[in-house]
C-alpha cells in the first residue's frame, strides 16, 4: 500500500467493501474483529486498499455500536433493527459510523457508497431502503451540511 492509495476514492471504496464484509462476518460468526482482520489481510490482496480506513471501520463500528445504531434505527420507519438482514445491517452500521464520526467524508459520498454496496451485495431493491434510511439519518446527523447542500440556511 502506498501513501497515494490511502486517500484515493478507489482505495476507500475497497476499504468500505472489505469492512462491510468483515462486519457481516462479525455479526454471523461471533469472531473477534482482530481475527477477522487478520483473515482478510492474509486472504485478500490489500495493496490497493486504504488499510488504515478498513481497520478503523472494522474496529470502531463494533466498539461504538450503541452510538452507531442510534444514528439509523430511528429512521427505519416501520421496521425494527432485528428485522434487518445482516448485509443491510452491516451497511447501515458502516455508513452511520461515517456519518457520525467521519465528518471529513461528505454525507453524499457516505450514502452513495452504501447504496453501491447494497446494489452489489444486498437483496433486490435493498439499495432503495438503504438510501432512504441514510438520507433521513444524514438530515439529522449532518443537518448543517445537508441544509447547506440543499441551499437552505
Amino acid at each position: 500500500m502506498t501513501d497515494s492509495n490511502t486517500l484515493s476514492p478507489s482505495a476507500r471504496r475497497k476499504a468500505r467493501h472489505y469492512a462491510m464484509q468483515g462486519l457481516y462476518q462479525w455479526k454471523l460468526s461471533g469472531n473477534s474483529v482482530n481475527v477477522i482482520e487478520a483473515s482478510f489481510r492474509a486472504d485478500y490482496d490489500m495493496k490497493n486498499v486504504d488499510v488504515a480506513y478498513f481497520h478503523e471501520l472494522l474496529h470502531e463500528v463494533p466498539a461504538r455500536l450503541d452510538e452507531v445504531q442510534a444514528v439509523f434505527v430511528p429512521h427505519l420507519q416501520d421496521r425494527s433493527d432485528e428485522e434487518l438482514d445482516p448485509i443491510t445491517e452491516a451497511l447501515l452500521r458502516l455508513a452511520s459510523y461515517e456519518l457520525k464520526y467521519r465528518i471529513d467524508v461528505p454525507y453524499k459520498v457516505v450514502i452513495n457508497e452504501a447504496v453501491a454496496l447494497a446494489k452489489k451485495f444486498g437483496a433486490t431493491d435493498s439499495h432503495k431502503f438503504v438510501n432512504g434510511v441514510l438520507d433521513r439519518a444524514a438530515a439529522q446527523a449532518r443537518s448543517l451540511e445537508v441544509s447547506a447542500n440543499r441551499g437552505q440556511r
